[in-house]
């Protein structure tokens, strides 16, 4: 629809949570709007920017917009700062390393040689179903591109 309007349109919605994701989306949206000349009109929330009282209701949205990303960023960054003075830092956690990933390999030639049940070869590892078997999609394509990985794994 953005890339069909022209200076002089009107975009009609029913209500404001139809055209945005989210409040901060919806005021870029109106924004670009406003500077390619096309008005905005939210038939349920009675806003119409063709009228200086609706620009103005439309501003005040804008304020309560800006002024909440503004206290989310404060929020966050004040529980950084206690994280850091407890001694913990933010981030992923660190993945597994290259030996671990060639022993979640190894473990899958023993549940297939032996029978032992992956559930047991996870918890051993202390890993998910999901984070196993991303390690084995890896571990296989490592194999496919240099051949390496299963005379490491057997070692």
């Amino acid at each position: 629809m953005v890339a069909h309007l022209r200076e002089g349109d009107t975009v009609v919605v029913w209500k404001l949570d139809r055209l945005g994701q989210s409040l901060r989306h919806l005021v870029n949206l109106v924004g670009s709007f406003n500077e390619m000349g096309v008005d905005f009109v939210s038939i349920n929330n009675h806003i119409d920017t063709t009228s200086s009282q609706g620009r103005l209701m439309f501003n005040i949205f804008a304020s309560f917009a800006e002024f909440e990303r503004e206290l989310i960023s404060e929020r966050t960054e004040a529980g950084l700062a206690n994280a850091r003075r407890h001694g913990r830092r933010g981030g992923w956690k660190p993945g597994l390393s290259k030996q671990a990933k060639i022993k979640a390999w190894a473990a899958l030639k023993r549940s297939r040689d032996f029978n032992v049940p992956i559930s047991q070869i996870q918890q051993e590892l202390g890993l998910s179903k999901a984070t196993y078997y991303r390690y084995l999609q890896w571990t296989e394509e490592e194999e496919r591109s240099n051949g390496k990985i299963i005379a490491k794994a057997s070692k």
